[in-house]
């Protein structure tokens, strides 16, 4: 299952208590003060992987506590740090405060992020010794930490994004030009969920992704809503995948408008047409409709039948 949105509770360890201690060793009646110091408290880590392609395992598992300093013993000793709790995400994970603040975006493969610090630990006796008060009987606390709630969204990282309105054909041709197999019916919002293809083209490999279908007030939140407009954020170009038998111009002119009300930079991508189901028109003026798209690039297909897709695909691998 594909969850892409997460909330969970963390904690720091705390820090341990440093120690009030005094030597006491034969012949030594009055020894100095050895009380040694509280170890650090162990960190929470996220750790992107690529290993990792959902956020399901935080339906179950909500709070990650990291372990405490142990305290500090007599003879000078240190108490053990506490082992820090490392959380592993996968890549293109965004980390975000409980206000929806963004903490770090966990892009590539290892990247760390640490979302709270171990609490330091306190000073043992040992530290206040002085001229005028040479048996000090105390120590400090170890640092205590608070609890925190993260917010968790997976952003895919894909170099192309496949959108368009419900059962125009967007799953159909990734099954035709990768190694997906996302479920494919003829009704609206066969995709629930967001699918990543592997497409190998012209001595190129790209990702292609296919996000559930949009429709009119999808950025905000209508049908699917902004839930995975954010998976093609990232995407360095967008194929407008447009059903030629259902008023394709309007319905381009609607996604444009979505995409940019979400906020999406559409200067910053490189974006193509691919008119689907030319299979259900017997003679299909293509000029007409490169005039009512000028000046994108327009491309006639079939998913289903897989015409045409070899020009689509060297659009692609040439502008990835």
């Amino acid at each position: 299952m594909f969850i892409d949105y997460a909330k969970i509770t963390i904690k720091s360890g705390n820090g341990g208590d440093g120690c009030v201690s005094f030597r006491r060793e034969k012949f030594v009646p009055k020894g100095g003060p050895d009380g040694g110091d509280g170890g650090r408290g162990g960190n929470v880590v996220f750790k992107a992987t690529k290993h990792e392609n959902t956020l399901l395992k935080f339906r179950f598992q909500k709070l990650f506590i990291a372990q405490n300093g142990q305290n500090g013993s007599s003879n000078n000793k240190t108490g053990k740090s506490g082992s820090d709790a490392i959380i592993e995400v996968p890549v293109g994970t965004v980390i975000k405060d409980n206000q929806g603040n963004v903490l770090a975006d966990l892009d590539e493969d290892q990247k760390e992020f640490i979302a709270s610090l171990g609490g330091f630990g306190g000073k043992g006796n040992a530290h206040f010794k002085t001229s005028t008060n040479q048996t000090p009987k105390y120590a400090t606390k170890g640092q205590k930490t608070q609890v925190q709630e993260i917010i968790l969204e997976l952003k895919l990282i894909a170099d192309v994004g496949l959108v368009g309105f419900p059962n125009a054909g967007k799953s159909s041709l990734l099954r035709a030009i990768s190694n997906a197999t996302p479920q494919v019916a003829n009704y609206p919002f066969t995709t629930l969920t967001p699918h990543l293809g592997y497409v190998s083209h012209n001595d190129k490999e790209f990702v292609v992704a296919d996000i559930p279908g949009l429709i009119e007030g999808a950025s905000q939140g209508k049908g699917m809503g902004v839930r995975f407009l954010r998976h093609i954020e990232r995407t360095k170009i967008l194929i407008f995948i447009l059903d030629i038998t259902e008023n394709p111009k309007e319905h381009f002119e609607i996604l444009i408008k979505e995409l940019k009300s979400y906020g999406l930079n559409l200067q910053s991508k490189k974006f193509a047409i691919a008119l689907n189901k030319i299979d259900l028109i017997d003679k299909i003026n293509k000029e007409a409709y490169k005039k009512q798209f000028n000046p994108h690039n327009v491309y006639f297909i079939s998913a289903l039948k897989k015409t045409n897709l070899k020009e689509l695909l060297d659009w692609i691998s040439k502008n990835i």
